[in-house]
C-alpha cells in the first residue's frame, strides 16, 4: 500500500462524514423533497378558521416525522456518549493475525466509540453504580470490525440463554417501574443468588470499577475469548484489553450519588469537554494470547466469560493506541444510531465457543433490525464501511444505496456472475477450520462450574480501602432490599467468597452471620487493584476558590503552573464577573457556589482574599468539608489557609505560602487522585 494510497484511506470516513454533514445556518426552509417553503407558522386550511386540507404535504411531511423521530432506544446501554478517533498499532502483530489494521503501522484507522451505562434508560444519569460499555468500531480498509466491550472484563452470566432473565431482573421492577438505573432491589438480588455463577461479576460491580472517575479513566474489556488467525492458518485465544493512558480511577459512592443530582450529564460532559479543549482521551489497546495447544493448562476454563485470564499468568501485550479526537456533530445521528455487533469481524479474527459470545452474535443483528427499522442500518453514515460494499441484497426500508443492472442472485450468467465471492488470497473471509463433534445436548461443561475461585481472586487482589468500599456498596445495596430471604441468600452466597465479607454484610443488613463459609484460594492478581493504576495530574479538575483582594502575584503564578501540568483549574466565587487582586491582577470567574458543587471537581484550592463576607466563609468550608471526606487533594495559601486548619494533620492537605513549594506539593497530592489513609472527621 504506497503512502498515498494509505493518506487517501485514512481521509475516507472524514469525507464520507462530510457528505452527510449539513449546515442549515443562512439557507432558505424546503421539504425533504427540496421545495422551498413560504410558510412555516400555519396549516393550509378552507378559509381562516375552517378545516385543515389534507392536500398539505407540507403540514404531513413535518408532523409525520415529527411522530417518527424517536426511534426506540436500546433495551440495556440506552444512556451513552460518543466520540470519533483514531487507532494505530505499534508493531506488525502478523505472526498472529492477518487483519491488516493490525499489520501495518504505518496507517491509521478511523474509530467510532460509545460508553454507555447498562442498566438505565436514556433520560437517567451517568454516574449510577453499573457496567459500563466501551463499544468501539474500526472502520479498516477490510470492513468494519466492531469491539463491543465493557469496563469489566467478566459478566454475570454463562449462556446467553439466561441473558433476557438478567436485564429483567436488574430493569425497574414490573410492578411499580422502579428503581431506575439501580440495582438496589429485590429481583436484581434474587436472580444474584440463586444464579450463582454472577459470584465473580458482582464483586466488581460492588467495586470502584463500577462507579468510574471518567471515561477517560476506565479500562475496557472484549470480555469473550476471541482468536487471532494469521496467514498461514495458525490460530491463538485471544482477549483484548484498552488501558487509559491517564490510569483507572473511580469515584467514592456518597460523591456519585451527589453528582447524580447536580449534574447528570457529569460523564458525558467530561468526556465531550476534554476533546473540545484539545486534551485528547488515550486509550492503549492491548491482547492476552494463549496458544491453542495450551487451551486446557489452566485452573479456569478459558472459554468461561464469568472468568478472566490473570494478568500474572497471561500478560497483556500492549500493542496500539486509540486517541479520541473528535466530538460528534449530532447526538442522534451519530451515537444514537451507531449499530454496533460482536460479529462484525475483519479477515484475522475470529470467535471461540464461548457460549455467550455465541448467542450475542445473533442477539445484536436482531436487535438492530427492531431499534432501527429494517435491515439496511449499515448504510447509515455513522454505520457505513470505509471500503466498499457489494452483494445482491436488495430493498427494504431506508435503502440508500441505488443499485443498478438486471441481475440481483448468485450465481448468473448475465452479469458474468458478479459479484462473485473472492478467495481467501484476495482478501475473501474464511472461518477457521476448528473441528467440532458431540451430541446434541442442552448442557452446561463441568469445566465451567467453579463459580466461587475467582470472585475470591478479585477479593485478595483489593487494597484494604477497596475492599471497604465492597463491604459498604453490599451493604447500601442489600439494604435496599425488602425480602430478609433474598437477603439472607445472598449473605450465605458471598460467604463462599471471604467470611469477613459476608459477616460485616450481615450485620449491617440485620440478618444472621453465616456459619462457617470461607475461601482456601489464596491467589491474588494486584493487576485487579485500581490502587495499582498510572496516577496522573493531566485534567485534572481543580476548583480555586477566590475572593477579592487575592493575593494576584502568587495566585497568577500557581495557576501558570497547575495549567501548564495539565490541570484544569476553575475559578469559583460568590459572584460571576471579574475578581480584583493585588498588584492589579484580575481574575474571570467561571462558576458561583450557587452553580457548581465540590462533588464536581478532583480537588479543592483554597486562596481567598481579604474581602469576603461571612457567606463567602460559610460556602467555601462547605466545599472543603465535603472534599475531605471524600478524600480528595485540598490545598490552601494566604487567607485560605484559615478555612482548613484543622485539616493540615491528615493527608493529602497542603499549607503553604510559599508559592513554588505549594505547587510542587499539591501537585503531587492531585496526581494521587485520592488519600486513603486520611481519617475522617465527623463534627
Amino acid at each position: 500500500m504506497s503512502k498515498d494510497d494509505r493518506k487517501d484511506f485514512q481521509n475516507k470516513k472524514d469525507e464520507q462524514l462530510e457528505q452527510n454533514r449539513v449546515d442549515d445556518s443562512d439557507k432558505k426552509m424546503t421539504t425533504n423533497q427540496g421545495v422551498k417553503v413560504s410558510e412555516d407558522e400555519f396549516s393550509l386550511k378552507a378559509g381562516e378558521r375552517g378545516p385543515t386540507l389534507m392536500e398539505d404535504f407540507h403540514f404531513r411531511e413535518k408532523m409525520t416525522h415529527f411522530d417518527h423521530e424517536r426511534i426506540p432506544e436500546r433495551i440495556v446501554h440506552a444512556r451513552g456518549f460518543s466520540a470519533h478517533g483514531e487507532f494505530e498499532v505499534y508493531e506488525s502483530m502478523k505472526e498472529y493475525t492477518k487483519a491488516h489494521f493490525l499489520s501495518d503501522p504505518s496507517v491509521k484507522t478511523p474509530v467510532f466509540v460509545r460508553f454507555s451505562t447498562v442498566a438505565g434508560s436514556k433520560g437517567s444519569f451517568d454516574t449510577a453504580r453499573d457496567v459500563r460499555g466501551f463499544a468501539t468500531k474500526f472502520y479498516t480498509q477490510e470492513g468494519n470490525f466492531d469491539l463491543v466491550g465493557n469496563n469489566i472484563p467478566v459478566f454475570f452470566i454463562q449462556d446467553a440463554m439466561k441473558f433476557p432473565d438478567l436485564v429483567h431482573a436488574v430493569k425497574p421492577e414490573p410492578h411499580n417501574g422502579m428503581p431506575q438505573a439501580a440495582s438496589a432491589h429485590d429481583t436484581f438480588w434474587d436472580f444474584i443468588a440463586n444464579n450463582q455463577e454472577s459470584a465473580h461479576m458482582i464483586m466488581w460491580a460492588m467495586s470502584d470499577r463500577a462507579i468510574p472517575r471518567s471515561f477517560r479513566m476506565m479500562e475496557g474489556f472484549g470480555v469473550h475469548t476471541f482468536r487471532f488467525v494469521n496467514e498461514e492458518g495458525k490460530a491463538h485465544f485471544i482477549k483484548f484489553h484498552w488501558k487509559p493512558v491517564l490510569g483507572t480511577h473511580g469515584l467514592v459512592w456518597d460523591e456519585a450519588q451527589k453528582i447524580s443530582g447536580k449534574n447528570p450529564d457529569f460523564h458525558r460532559a467530561d468526556l465531550y469537554e476534554t476533546i473540545e479543549n484539545g486534551d485528547y482521551p488515550e486509550y492503549e489497546l492491548g491482547v492476552q494470547i494463549i496458544a491453542e495447544e495450551d487451551e486446557f493448562n489452566y485452573d479456569f476454563d478459558i472459554l468461561d466469560p464469568t472468568k478472566l485470564w490473570p494478568e500474572e499468568e497471561v500478560p497483556v501485550k500492549i500493542i496500539g493506541k486509540m486517541t479520541l479526537n473528535r466530538n460528534v456533530d449530532n447526538v442522534f445521528a451519530e451515537n444514537e444510531q451507531v449499530a454496533f455487533h460482536p460479529g462484525h469481524v475483519v479477515p484475522g479474527i475470529d470467535f471461540s465457543n464461548d457460549p455467550l459470545l455465541q448467542g450475542r452474535l445473533f442477539s445484536y443483528t436482531d436487535t438492530q433490525l427492531s431499534r432501527l427499522g429494517g435491515p439496511n442500518f449499515h448504510e447509515l453514515p455513522v454505520n457505513k464501511p470505509v471500503c466498499p460494499f457489494h452483494n445482491n441484497q436488495r430493498d427494504g426500508i431506508s435503502r440508500h444505496t441505488i443499485n443498478t443492472g438486471q441481475v440481483s442472485y448468485h450465481k448468473n450468467s448475465l452479469a458474468d456472475n458478479t459479484p462473485s465471492p473472492a478467495s481467501e488470497e484476495e482478501g475473501g473471509y474464511k472461518h477457521y477450520q476448528e473441528k467440532v463433534e458431540g451430541r446434541k445436548i442442552r448442557a452446561r461443561s463441568e469445566s465451567f462450574k467453579d463459580h466461587f475461585s475467582q470472585a475470591t481472586l478479585f477479593w485478595n487482589s483489593m487494597s484494604d480501602h477497596e475492599k471497604e468500599h465492597i463491604k459498604k456498596a453490599f451493604s447500601f445495596e442489600l439494604g435496599k432490599v425488602e425480602s430478609k430471604s433474598v437477603q439472607q441468600q445472598v449473605v450465605d452466597m458471598i460467604a463462599n467468597i471471604s467470611s469477613e465479607l459476608a459477616s460485616e454484610v450481615a450485620e449491617n443488613i440485620g440478618v444472621n452471620r453465616p456459619e462457617g463459609g470461607g475461601s482456601n484460594y489464596t491467589k491474588s492478581s494486584p493487576a485487579l487493584s485500581m490502587a495499582n493504576r498510572t496516577h496522573s495530574v493531566r485534567s485534572r479538575k481543580i476548583g480555586v476558590i477566590v475572593g477579592d483582594e487575592f493575593n494576584g502575584q502568587d495566585l497568577t503564578h500557581i495557576l501558570s503552573e497547575l495549567k501548564a501540568e495539565g490541570a484544569m483549574p476553575e475559578i469559583i466565587s460568590s459572584k460571576l464577573g471579574t475578581l480584583q487582586g493585588t498588584n492589579d491582577h484580575e481574575l474571570e470567574v467561571d462558576h458561583t457556589f450557587l452553580t457548581c458543587d465540590s462533588v464536581l471537581f478532583d480537588a479543592i484550592y483554597a486562596v481567598g482574599g481579604k474581602k469576603v463576607d461571612s457567606a463567602f466563609e460559610q460556602h467555601a468550608q462547605q466545599f472543603i468539608q465535603e472534599a475531605f471526606i471524600h478524600f480528595k487533594p485540598i490545598g490552601a495559601t494566604h487567607e485560605g489557609k484559615k478555612w482548613i486548619e484543622g485539616m493540615k494533620e491528615h493527608d493529602g492537605v497542603i499549607l503553604e505560602d510559599d508559592a513554588n513549594v505549594f505547587t510542587d506539593k499539591f501537585l503531587e497530592s492531585v496526581a494521587a487522585h485520592r488519600h486513603w489513609n486520611r481519617q475522617l472527621v465527623h463534627a
